[in-house]
């Protein structure tokens, strides 16, 4: 019989299997069921902002639970107890006390499908992104999920919820043809392709230019790619072997920007070796522009206050914007005298209080 730590290597390696939800969150259940036993189960996906949205990839229950939850799912105690923790492990005991949970709609309803619920165990997966992922595991029996299988399910978060969102991230361009092709468009981002531990497959043009932009040129190595974002490579692949989990997302913050590079495992390729994706993003962390102030500036003062919310210098945004310093100057003058404030601090300030504006 196989124990725990291969049991757990073999599940890293179907979540990393696929970029296809439909095919490795099954394949990845299969070992987990062995890990954590369940009468029944749920792996889905969903978008918060559609109501009904929900991806089911794993399905153990009756069919008549997901025709009619939408029905119940507004009652759900285990929806709304791990939404209060995202990427925290509940069990039915810190969820809710035994009373109320035999009181509960779902609780009825399961028993009118013939699933009784007795025991659930939950984890919300926090994606970072525009979804949620959730697992839900039942039993009908007396039997409740221990602490140790909470704090198994707990260590397998991270790469649950990685591997969720690496899916969403680049399945569907994926399925539009060759991987390393869909990445070149890959929308909002720049991909580079490894196999570790430093042998580039790919990269999309854009990408030298954001290396170039974020790291110094004694910060990059060979093919211009930073050190740091190597070691970080290492970590996660040497991390990957052991079936342990750690951070896999690196972030530098900059001037009214940051640089987040995600790492995405991709399929074994015809090598027999797992090369990685590391997608540059570049994000803003300024204050957004109110809108009250683009009625009342010009397009180029836009341009310069947009800028100045960046944290630019006057010398960066007569570089940035292709005129003099005392262009910038003569363009701060009429911004300050338009919106009524007297310095830079002034208009940072009024940017990042919006009840000011009238």
């Amino acid at each position: 019989m196989l124990d725990e730590q291969e049991l757990t290597l073999q599940l890293v390696e179907a979540l990393s299997s696929s970029l296809e939800l439909s095919e490795v969150l099954p394949r990845a259940y299969t070992v987990l069921s062995r890990l954590l036993p369940a009468d029944y189960a749920a792996l889905c996906v969903s978008d918060p902002d559609r109501p009904g949205g929900y991806e089911w990839a794993v399905a153990k229950m009756p069919l008549e639970f997901f025709s009619h939850y939408h029905e119940f799912a507004h009652e759900d105690f285990v929806r709304g107890a791990v939404a209060r923790q995202p990427n925290v492990v509940l069990r039915d005991s810190e969820m809710l006390p035994r009373p109320e949970l035999q009181r509960s709609l779902l609780y009825r309803r399961c028993r009118e499908l013939e699933m009784p619920l007795e025991h659930v165990m939950a984890v919300l997966l926090d994606m970072k992104h525009a979804w949620h992922g959730g697992i839900t595991l039942y039993r009908d029996s007396p039997r409740p999920f221990s602490e140790r299988d909470r704090a198994l399910l707990q260590r397998l978060t991270p790469v649950l919820a990685s591997t969720m969102r690496n899916c969403k991230m680049l399945g569907e361009v994926s399925r539009r043809g060759a991987l390393l092709e869909s990445l070149f468009h890959h929308q909002g981002a720049e991909s580079i392709v490894l196999r570790p531990p430093d042998t580039e497959l790919m990269r999309t043009a854009r990408a030298t230019v954001l290396l170039e932009r974020w790291f110094a040129p004694m910060e990059r190595g060979p093919g211009g790619l930073p050190g740091v974002l190597r070691e970080q490579l290492a970590r996660l692949v040497d991390a990957a072997a052991r079936g342990a989990s750690t951070p896999d997302t690196w972030t530098r913050t900059g001037p009214g920007m940051e640089l987040r590079v995600s790492y995405v495992p991709l399929p074994v390729d015809a090598s027999g070796t797992r090369p990685w994706a590391l997608v540059l993003q570049e994000m803003s962390n300024t204050p957004p522009l109110p809108e009250s102030w683009r009625q009342r500036l010009t397009e180029r003062e836009v341009e310069v206050v947009t800028c100045v919310l960046r944290g630019w210098d006057n010398q960066l945004i007569a570089d940035e914007l292709g005129c003099s310093l005392g262009t910038v100057k003569k363009h701060l003058q009429r911004i300050f005298d338009k919106l009524g404030v007297d310095s830079r601090t002034a208009l940072l300030h009024r940017a990042t209080r919006p009840e000011l504006e009238s």
